[in-house]
């Protein structure tokens, strides 16, 4: 079943690490521009819009050609900006939330997600993974981590060897989940692997969105930080598809400044 679907970039400027990032623009572009124009190339979407409560990342995505929507200050997390603004964006079948601090996301990966929710239709939110591969990452808590079955209906592999295509998201958490019971390095090794990073992308049908204000609040996801876990605690089916990597996400002073380097770098090549 083919579906429209549009993307949203939440972006704010009151970043607790890096304040103002969204506007920071060392590479000749702000970072919110950055993001915009690696989400206009998804192929699957129709439009792209930018969802900010600040006034000077209206002006700017109004500057480089975006379609900005402004809303409240009240907004509690990117879905809930995103539920404000539902009543002003198309009506697509699917909304997709891009954090606007992902500059560097691969379009495709974003694509994979759109299609899951075409050929996965009792899937109601579609999001992405990556394995983890490193034992320092799988405890970091600042490390997302999935806790994925195959997902029902899945005997296909997928091309790159991470088998089944499609995941069932059972749970989410900044602990190292699954647990293993006796640890062995080799654990980290296995196809398909056991351990994955969450990457926090997410392809909503828009039913989802409509009701969000009627889930019922979860401890667990107030606890943790991870407001998908509302949706789990609920019975929201979420499937997960697996890419290669985690994009860069930009999150701090440092990671801004490795951005710049690696945008620099890349477009120095470009022009050889």
């Amino acid at each position: 079943m083919k579906c429209s679907a549009v993307i949203t970039i939440p972006a704010r400027l009151a970043s607790q690490r890096l304040p103002n990032k969204m506007l920071l623009a060392e590479t000749g572009r702000t970072l919110i521009e950055h993001t915009w124009r690696n989400a206009s190339k998804v192929s699957k979407a129709i439009d792209v819009f930018v969802i900010t409560d600040s006034d000077l990342i209206r002006q700017e995505v109004q500057r480089f050609g975006g379609k900005p929507i402004l809303t409240s200050p009240d907004a509690t997390s990117g879905t809930a900006r995103i539920v404000e603004a539902l009543p002003s964006l198309p009506d697509a079948d699917i909304v997709v939330n891009l954090q606007g601090d992902e500059p560097e996301l691969v379009p495709s990966a974003i694509d994979a997600a759109l299609t899951c929710l075409e050929e996965y239709p009792k899937a109601h939110v579609a999001t992405l993974v990556t394995p983890i591969r490193e034992k320092a990452a799988l405890h970091d808590p600042s490390v997302v981590k999935a806790e994925l079955t195959p997902w029902a209906s899945e005997s296909t592999p997928q091309e790159n060897g991470l088998h089944p295509k499609a995941w069932r998201a059972i749970t989410f958490s900044r602990a190292a989940v699954p647990a293993a019971r006796e640890w062995h390095d080799s654990l980290l090794t296995k196809t398909p692997p056991l351990f994955w990073q969450h990457v926090g992308v997410y392809a909503y049908k828009r039913a989802v969105l409509e009701n969000w204000s009627c889930l019922p609040e979860s401890p667990l996801a107030e606890l943790e930080s991870l407001e998908q876990l509302r949706l789990i605690e609920a019975g929201t089916s979420m499937i997960a598809v697996a890419i290669d990597q985690a994009a860069r996400g930009i999150d701090t002073a440092a990671d801004y400044s490795a951005f710049v380097e690696r945008f620099c770098n890349h477009s120095s090549k470009a022009q050889n």
